[in-house]
């Protein structure tokens, strides 16, 4: 581990994720529905870094597009860890962002797992892993998953994990350039809602059907002329609550042979899915 004093110039990584499946079990009395999902973590994702201060003020050093500060949620996660362990620095936010906003890729909310876990090491705060995933699901269901930074069966609302070994898997993610609102697939009124709960003992570790895709599709027409295309290549899944595609491959040199067909019709990259996020080496 790097000396104290060099941690703070240090670039913190927030990957991306994967919903290889996603089912909705039910519909809950405080509002949220009840899943079983399997993710996978990816090895790209946006960068953050920190300096952290005496002034106890809170910001955000860049601008993100379409993202004020009043609505980031890494803010909303630092002033949320600051509140919580009585702080009294204050902390500067500088966030390289890659992945797309609305995209299904829990880029906000590996964003919010990464400052609690950095603010918890650079403030002092000495909270576990565990008090760190329940203050992140304050911020939203997809955060806990990243604190723990492990590829997981998730259950309730997504806070239920169990981590699983999947190995290294290739995918080609395509980008369609549309920002979903999770909320409005959920609010979606032929969302299905009463798939039959897994026994997740003996589920096959592999994609499968996600149950908000087809709300998705009929809220954005265009999404289905995508994946109607992207079946030449294979079977496309929509990671999440959408708008990213994903193309499973057996190895690296099929996936960028898929790749280099796709670049000139889509936006895509080549992402791997690890076990174990490199946000934990940190």
């Amino acid at each position: 581990m790097a000396p104290q004093a060099d941690i703070g110039s240090m670039w913190w990584p927030a990957p991306a994720k994967l919903n290889l499946f996603l089912h909705i079990t039910g519909r809950r009395a405080d509002g949220y529905h009840d899943l079983q999902s399997l993710f996978q973590i990816l090895d790209w994702g946006d960068e953050l870094r920190f300096s952290t201060n005496d002034s106890g003020h809170i910001d955000r050093t860049n601008e993100i597009e379409a993202v004020s500060e009043a609505d980031d949620i890494c803010i909303h996660a630092a002033k949320l860890l600051k509140a919580q362990c009585g702080v009294n620095q204050g902390v500067s936010i500088e966030l390289q962002k890659r992945i797309p906003l609305g995209a299904g890729l829990g880029g906000g909310s590996s964003d919010a797992a990464t400052v609690l876990l950095a603010l918890n090491k650079l403030w002092s705060c000495g909270l576990n892993r565990q008090q760190l995933a329940e203050l992140g699901l304050q911020l939203g269901a997809d955060v806990p998953v990243f604190i723990h930074g492990h590829s997981a069966m998730a259950q309730g609302r997504g806070e239920k994990l169990t981590a699983v070994t999947l190995g290294q898997r290739h995918y080609v993610l395509i980008f369609p350039g549309i920002n979903i609102s999770t909320a409005s697939v959920f609010r979606h009124p032929r969302l299905k809602r009463d798939s039959q709960p897994l026994d997740l003992s003996v589920t096959q570790l592999q994609p499968g059907r996600n149950d908000c895709q087809s709300a998705a599709l009929e809220m954005y027409p265009e999404l289905k002329v995508i994946m109607q295309d992207l079946r030449k290549w294979g079977q496309p899944l929509m990671s999440g609550t959408g708008s990213t595609i994903f193309l499973q491959f057996s190895d690296k040199k099929s996936a960028i042979r898929a790749t280099t067909d796709l670049k000139y019709r889509y936006n895509v990259r080549p992402v791997m899915g690890v076990d174990r996020s490199s946000l934990l080496d940190m």
